[in-house]
């Protein structure tokens, strides 16, 4: 039986298996947070982002934002959290680094990462 080889890269593959978006209306963002790690205290409101399922406004470390409902166990986080939104403009280049109750964390051309709402953007072949 022949084996067959595989001569893609690494690099290659990665690439080939990356999403990419385009920008399809402007995102001002709301400001930029620092990283809050693993076990630090969330209060949550007492309901839901109206606009967005799953998500609640927070306030982490005296700051006032919003976090996806499965980030939080037991009034703390259950992973590392930056709330910070990319600041984008229709017809930029985004990659998927994740997607979480409608938005997606993703890096922009400049390497900088961050949250956008993905009824901001549209599906690009890589």
């Amino acid at each position: 039986m022949k084996q067959e080889i595989n001569t893609k890269s690494n690099a290659e593959s990665n690439a080939a298996n990356r999403l990419l978006v385009t920008v399809i209306q402007d995102h001002p963002g709301e400001g930029a947070f620092p990283n809050f790690p693993k076990g630090m205290r969330v209060h949550l409101a007492d309901e839901e982002c109206q606009h967005f399922i799953h998500w609640y406004p927070c306030i982490i470390e005296g700051h006032e934002t919003y976090i996806p409902e499965s980030f939080v166990t037991d009034g703390r986080l259950n992973r590392e959290y930056n709330p910070t939104e990319l600041v984008q403009q229709a017809g930029d280049e985004l990659e998927v680094l994740e997607i979480i109750n409608a938005w997606l964390v993703a890096k922009n051309a400049n390497g900088k990462i961050g949250w956008i709402p993905a009824e901001s953007v549209s599906s690009k072949r890589s």
